[in-house]
């Protein structure tokens, strides 16, 4: 049982392997603009189509990440994120309490847009600042590609949302797949098509996730998807304590 609850799951330790990999991104992407910053001309105008640059590889990674999201694979890709999908549901076998699922809906909905709004006061501080001339192009996409370290690190670590959310882990989080929206949001400062192909890819999962929380609402809610529920859970994504609240439960 000890050795149960330290083992790493195969889908946390490949998420881990992300991060490691959105970390190395990160540096990357600091050192290319201390010792060329002209590598990031592309992310401006349609400068995209003159010259290649390392960030053609990193917008081509960001588009192949929000692809995945839009199709039912289950290559440790987190339930959380591909609870949309009628393939991987699992009703359950009792009648499920609609009333209550509305009511959880309706809750998690509110905390969502509370999310929303705090993240696009984020994102006008960022673009206001950038218009101003405070900050550059170069600054603006290291911007997102910090937040792509950070969408890991709530996955992993610890997630500030989550205090909003009220939720118990990512498995069950009703903002899962928002996180590329919230990622490239800040850049629609630059207008360019670098910065617009992104936003937009991301708009689309972000209104794919929330047209299927209204027409398919049982999918998020573990008491009425088997899949979403602690004692169902294969990721095993959770944080120290998420372990411990599971470890509780079992015992009562």
């Amino acid at each position: 049982m000890q050795n149960d609850s330290i083992r790493i799951s195969k889908t946390r330790g490949m998420y881990f392997l992300r991060l490691i990999g959105r970390i190395v991104v990160f540096v990357i992407a600091v050192l290319i603009y201390i010792f060329d910053k002209t590598k990031f001309n592309i992310v401006e105008g349609f400068s995209f189509f003159k010259n290649f640059s390392p960030l053609h590889l990193l917008w081509g990674i960001w588009i192949w990440d929000m692809i995945l999201q839009l199709i039912p694979v289950r290559a440790h890709i987190s339930i959380g994120s591909q609870k949309v999908f009628e393939s991987l549901f699992r009703p359950i076998k009792e009648k499920v309490n609609y009333k209550n699922l509305k009511q959880y809906i309706k809750d998690t909905t509110s905390s969502a847009y509370k999310v929303m709004i705090i993240w696009v006061l984020l994102t006008a501080i960022i673009g206001a600042a950038h218009i101003a001339g405070v900050i550059d192009s170069g600054i603006m996409i290291l911007i997102a590609v910090f937040f792509y370290v950070c969408d890991l690190i709530c996955v992993l670590v610890w997630c500030p949302f989550r205090l909003i959310m009220g939720n118990k882990c990512c498995t069950t989080c009703r903002i899962f797949n928002w996180d590329h929206l919230m990622m490239f949001l800040p850049i629609v400062a630059l207008n360019s098509f670098y910065s617009w192909s992104l936003v937009i890819f991301a708009f689309i999962i972000w209104l794919v996730w929330e047209i299927c929380v209204l027409i398919y609402p049982e999918r998020f809610w573990e008491n009425s998807n088997m899949a979403l529920k602690c004692s169902e859970c294969t990721d095993k994504l959770c944080t120290q304590y998420c372990r411990k609240l599971r470890a509780k439960n079992k015992n009562v």
